[in-house]
């Protein structure tokens, strides 16, 4: 069957037919990476930007709520999942089962509120118990699973989340906006002294409080951040259009009139 025989919409609930689709992909990836003359050169390291790509992809279909667009870029990411376990095949190291089978254990052993007789009635209670297992398994520090890649905002996140996961934790929003504000004045101070390295340490600072107060206001900074880069640019290109039409160059408008061209962009 081929692409434009395959309905674009077919909905898969039956767990037979999704075992099936799944064992399809594998098949697909099998005669792939012995024909196709691209599939059969990638490496885990050719495949490592590709798949870094496809992930930022999903996390824009996300943003913008396309559902057809979320399900595309999950196909994408599932290949190269799929992609990576051949390669490991390959190697003899690991196939997809192994990969499978690995993670099905690794959460059963860090559920055992549902697999095991410990009682956790809250979501914060589950999370405390996921870092102390981590913990267990032999991890050196509570950020040993933080990529060291991330984004620093990401990062400053999930480092946010993991301290907080073993009770290093502020008591509630009041005294962390206390922190942020303290953060301000002190940024302010270096700010007024003029050393570039001071005003760089505490404007870190002041990022990472907010970050903070963003947590618990259950605001995903990331997110947040993404989606008024979006409204920027969206209300920019309408300024951009409506300059072009007027035969003008952005560059030399004044900034009075740039501003009422701003406002209407937010209509």
């Amino acid at each position: 069957m081929n692409r434009k025989e395959h309905p674009k919409k077919q909905k898969v609930t039956d767990r037979e037919e999704q075992l099936k689709a799944f064992g399809r992909l594998l098949d697909i990836m099998e005669e792939l990476r012995e024909k196709c003359p691209w599939d059969r050169k990638q490496t885990f390291e050719t495949l490592r930007p590709l798949t870094i790509e496809e992930t930022y992809e999903l996390g824009d279909a996300i943003l913008n709520k396309d559902m057809n667009e979320v399900q595309n870029e999950l196909g994408d990411l599932l290949l190269h999942i799929v992609f990576y376990a051949k390669l490991g095949a390959e190697k003899e190291a690991f196939d997809i089962g192994d990969v499978a089978h690995e993670i099905a254990e690794k959460l059963i052993y860090r559920h055992p509120h549902i697999y095991g007789d410990v009682i956790a009635e809250d979501e914060e209670t589950v999370k405390k118990n996921w870092e102390q297992l981590k913990l267990e398994e032999g991890k050196k520090s509570i950020f040993s699973g933080v990529p060291k890649g991330l984004p620093s905002l990401v990062k400053a996140q999930r480092i946010q989340h993991k301290a907080a996961g073993v009770g290093f934790d502020w008591d509630n929003s009041t005294q962390v906006w206390k922190k942020v504000n303290e953060e301000l004045q002190e940024f302010q101070e270096e700010v007024e002294k003029g050393d570039p390295l001071a005003m760089e340490d505490e404007f870190g600072d002041v990022l990472f409080s907010l970050l903070n107060y963003a947590r618990f206001k259950n605001i995903d900074a990331d997110s947040a951040l993404e989606r008024t880069n979006k409204k920027f640019v969206k209300r920019f290109q309408y300024m951009e259009d409506n300059i072009a039409a007027q035969g003008k160059k952005i560059s030399e408008m004044p900034l009075d009139e740039l501003e009422k061209l701003w406002q209407s962009s937010k209509i």
